[in-house]
C-alpha cells in the first residue's frame, strides 16, 4: 500500500469513530417544585388553573395607553436593552468561532524570490529565481468530541444571553410601570395637597373674619394658619419629587430628562382584583432568570467534556500541494508540481497535573452552576409567594384606609360645623383636619402599594418579555434551537 493510501485509510478509520464524545451528557436537574404557590387564595387553590397571569403580554396586562407608549419607547431606546442585544451578537460570534474548529482549514499561498550572489574565490556569482503557488490543508479531527462539546457550550451561552436579554426586558417593563404609577401617586398627593390648601385658606379667612368681629380669639387664627402652612409646605416638596420622578422615567426611556405625559389617574388604573398564578411547574419554563441559569448549567456541563478530551491524543491530517519553478512560464507544467500528505498524533504523557486540574476546575464550575440554578428556582417560588400575599393584603389594607379616610372626612365636617356653631374650639378642627389630610395621603400611597404588588406578581410569574410583532425591539436574530 502506498503512503498516500495509508494516510487515507487512517483518515477513514478516524472518521468512522468520529461520533465518540467524552464528558457527561446534560440531564435536566430535578427541582423541588411545590404543588401550589403559597399565598394563593383558597378558591384559586381549589381550581388549580393552568393559566398564568405571566402568560399575558404586557400590552394586555397594562391598560393605560400612555403607559404602553412609555414601555414601547423604553424597549426601543433603553441602553440596558441595547447592551443585552449586543451581548447576544457577541455570543453568536463566539459560537461561530468555536464551530470553525470542527472543520478543516484551507489556505492558499504564493511566493516569488530572485537572488544574485556575489563573486567569490569559489567562482563567479550567479542569479537565481523561484516562483511558487500552492494550497495547504489542515484538519484536527474531533475524534473525542472536544470541539463538539465546546460548540455545545458556546451555543448554551448564546441561549443564556438571549434569556438574559428577556430578563432585562421583563425588569424594564416592570420598572417603567412602577415608576409611572409612582408618578401618578405623587400627582394625586399634589392634587390632594392643593385642594386641602384651598379649603384651609378659606377656613383661615373665616377665622380671621370671626376674630375681627370678636367672635373668636387670636389663638384660633394662629391654629388655622398652621393648617394652611402645613398644606402649603407639602406642595413644593411634591413638585420637586414629581420632577425628579419624571427625570427617572426619562432615563428608563433612554432619553434626557423631560416632562412625562400622563394617562389615567392612579385610582382609575385597571387591574384585576384576582390574578391566576398558574401551575408552579410552569415557572421553570417561563421565568427568564431560571432559563438563563439552566443554559449556564448546560454550558458548564459541556466544558467538562472539553477538559476530559485533553487526556486523549490529538489526531491531525495535513496536506499541501502546488507548483514551483524557476521560470514563470513553466510554473504549471507537469514537472513543476509537488504535493505532500501527512497525519500526526500527539498524546500527552506528562503534564504535571494540568489536565486533571482542568477537569476538576470544569466539574467545580458545573457544580457551582447547578447550585446557582437551584437557588434561582427557589428564589422564583419565593418571589411568587411574596407577590401573591402582598397583592391580597395590599387590597385589604387599601380598603381599610379608604374607610378611615371617609370617617376622617366626616369628622372634619362635623368639627367645622361645631366650631361655626360655637360648640367647640378651633383645636378640634385642627386635629380632625390634620387627621383627614394624613388619611387621604395614606389612601393614595395604598393605591400605589396595591399597583406595585400587581406589577410584582406579573414580574415574579415571568411576564413582560414578549415584544409586539414588527416593533424591531432589541433587533437581534433569534438564537438557534
Amino acid at each position: 500500500m502506498t503512503p498516500a493510501r495509508r494516510v487515507a485509510a487512517a483518515g477513514l478509520l478516524a472518521l468512522g469513530c468520529y461520533g465518540c464524545t467524552v464528558g457527561p451528557d446534560y440531564k435536566k436537574p430535578a427541582s423541588a417544585v411545590p404543588t401550589e404557590y403559597r399565598g394563593l387564595p383558597p378558591d384559586q387553590v381549589a381550581r388549580s388553573e393552568a393559566a398564568s397571569f405571566g402568560d399575558e403580554v404586557w400590552w394586555d396586562a397594562f391598560q393605560d395607553e400612555v403607559l404602553r407608549d412609555l414601555i414601547r419607547t423604553a424597549l426601543n431606546q433603553n441602553y440596558d436593552v441595547r447592551i443585552a442585544a449586543a451581548r447576544i451578537l457577541e455570543a453568536g460570534a463566539a459560537l461561530g468561532i468555536t464551530q470553525a474548529d470542527q472543520v478543516p482549514s484551507l489556505a492558499a499561498n504564493a511566493s516569488g524570490e530572485k537572488a544574485q550572489l556575489a563573486d567569490s574565490h569559489l567562482g563567479p556569482g550567479f542569479k537565481a529565481s523561484t516562483v511558487q503557488v500552492g494550497l495547504s490543508f489542515a484538519w484536527e479531527l474531533d475524534f473525542w468530541g472536544k470541539f463538539r462539546r465546546a460548540t455545545e457550550s458556546a451555543r448554551a451561552n448564546l441561549l443564556a444571553q438571549e434569556w438574559a436579554r428577556r430578563q432585562v426586558i421583563t425588569s424594564l417593563v416592570s420598572d417603567v410601570a412602577d415608576a409611572y404609577f409612582a408618578l401618578r401617586e405623587l400627582d394625586l398627593e399634589l392634587e390632594i395637597s392643593r385642594e386641602t390648601l384651598s379649603s384651609r385658606t378659606d377656613s383661615l379667612r373665616l377665622t380671621q373674619l370671626l376674630e375681627a368681629r370678636g367672635a373668636t380669639s387670636q389663638l384660633d387664627v394662629r391654629q388655622a394658619e398652621q393648617l394652611v402652612y402645613g398644606a402649603g409646605a407639602a406642595i413644593p416638596d411634591l413638585e420637586a419629587r414629581i420632577e425628579q420622578q419624571e427625570n427617572f422615567i426619562s432615563i428608563l426611556l433612554g432619553e434626557n430628562p423631560r416632562p412625562i405625559t400622563r394617562g389615567r389617574k392612579l385610582t382609575d388604573q385597571p387591574h384585576a382584583l384576582e390574578v391566576p398564578a398558574g401551575l408552579p411547574s410552569q415557572l421553570l419554563e417561563r421565568r427568564p432568570d431560571i432559563r438563563q441559569a439552566e443554559q449556564q448549567l448546560i454550558s458548564a456541563n459541556a466544558q467538562i467534556g472539553v477538559a476530559k478530551a485533553d487526556y486523549f491524543p490529538q489526531i491531525t491530517l495535513t496536506a499541501s500541494g502546488g507548483y514551483e519553478s524557476a521560470a514563470l512560464k513553466a510554473l504549471f507544467t507537469g514537472p513543476a508540481a509537488f504535493w505532500t500528505l501527512g497525519a500526526g498524533l500527539l498524546q500527552p504523557i506528562f503534564e504535571g497535573g494540568r489536565i486533571r486540574s482542568g477537569v476538576s476546575l470544569a466539574e467545580a464550575r458545573e457544580d457551582e452552576a447547578l447550585w446557582a440554578y437551584q437557588r434561582t428556582v427557589q428564589q422564583g417560588f419565593r418571589d411568587v409567594a411574596d407577590a401573591l400575599i402582598g397583592y391580597e393584603k395590599s387590597q385589604e389594607f387599601r380598603a381599610q384606609l379608604e374607610q378611615l379616610s371617609s370617617s376622617a372626612g366626616e369628622a372634619t365636617k362635623l368639627s367645622n360645623m361645631r366650631y361655626k356653631g360655637g360648640a367647640t374650639s378651633y383645636l378640634e378642627v385642627l386635629d380632625s383636619d390634620t387627621r383627614y389630610f394624613s388619611a387621604q395621603i395614606a389612601v393614595a400611597q395604598a393605591y400605589l402599594r396595591e399597583l406595585e404588588a400587581f406589577v410584582q406578581i406579573y414580574r415574579a410569574l415571568g411576564g413582560g418579555w414578549e415584544v409586539p410583532q414588527g416593533e424591531g425591539i432589541a433587533n437581534v436574530p433569534e438564537p438557534p434551537k
